[in-house]
């Protein structure tokens, strides 16, 4: 019965994945922002800083994508390595975001300009903490936050703090979190196809976990993906070892399926039958 029950999933997600219109999603998501630049590095740091403020409504969230990249124009590489609080900090009076201070913002950027510098490049720290031996990219974002935390945000703050704010940004598996928008970036990055971009090719796309919220956990359980209820780090890759069983390159390719059913307000995340009776899903559920 599980095996019909998976094979019946696979079935109904590749016709979900063939029929997706990856083309009109560009349009209306935060990848579209990576998307703009030519020159690799530049895709890259446009596309962290995009990535760490995707959250909340996406109405909301991608002005103040446009406003912060607009001071680098078309070279946000050289921009932000560059980047010095006091010299450049009026260009971003004013720009704030939900948990994030203007204050805040700034201290994010002029820690990305200094790993910048110091690394060259986000993918050259990022190649760095990660291992061929990893099972997934845990250790690797883990490493990674720790040499932003590490670094001294006196020049922003007046002293060496990391309030609320700025720790939004970047969390951290050690602490339990999904890390929903560094998984979404790492997306981005590795994956080379579809919408994603493919641009850090040392890292295989199956070590990849799937970017985590509120609508895939409760699909995801509807669907016996797992059978937690929360939204951590454990639950997401929960989720993706099950979808690894349908594509094991590749577990993150039915992300925007799962996606679309969850958002679309069509999957309440429990069973209810005059919404599950017509849910596409159905079949899955019934064997389940």
């Amino acid at each position: 019965m599980l095996l019909l029950t998976m094979l019946y999933l696979k079935k109904t997600l590749e016709e979900f994945y063939r029929g997706y219109d990856f083309s009109k999603r560009l349009r209306h998501d935060p990848i579209a922002f990576p998307h703009k630049y030519p020159v690799p590095e530049d895709a890259e740091v446009a596309g962290f800083i995009a990535s760490c403020l995707s959250y909340g409504r996406v109405t909301l969230f991608m002005p103040v994508i446009e406003k912060i990249l607009e001071p680098a124009g078309m070279h946000p590489a050289r921009f932000f390595r560059n980047f010095d609080p006091g010299k450049h900090g009026r260009l971003f009076s004013g720009i704030s975001y939900r948990f994030n201070r203007e204050e805040d913002i700034l201290c994010f950027l002029y820690m990305t300009g200094s790993i910048l510098k110091k690394w060259g490049s986000l993918s050259n720290l990022f190649y760095d903490r990660f291992s061929p031996k990893d099972k997934d990219t845990g250790e690797a974002i883990k490493g990674f936050v720790e040499e932003f935390m590490s670094l001294d945000t006196s020049s922003v703050y007046g002293r060496d703090i990391r309030p609320r704010g700025l720790l939004h940004f970047l969390p951290s598996p050690a602490k339990g979190s999904a890390c929903k928008r560094m998984n979404l970036f790492l997306r981005w990055m590795v994956r080379r196809r579809d919408i994603d971009l493919g641009l850090w090719k040392e890292i295989p796309p199956s070590r990849l976990i799937i970017p985590l919220d509120t609508h895939i956990t409760k699909i995801s359980r509807c669907l016996g993906l797992t059978n937690r209820s929360d939204t951590g780090w454990k639950t997401a890759k929960e989720i993706t070892e099950s979808l690894e069983k349908l594509s094991p390159r590749d577990p993150l390719k039915y992300d925007f399926a799962l996606c679309h059913q969850g958002i679309s307000g069509l999957c309440k995340g429990r069973k209810f039958r005059d919404i599950c009776a017509g849910c596409v899903l159905s079949g899955i559920q019934k064997s389940s």
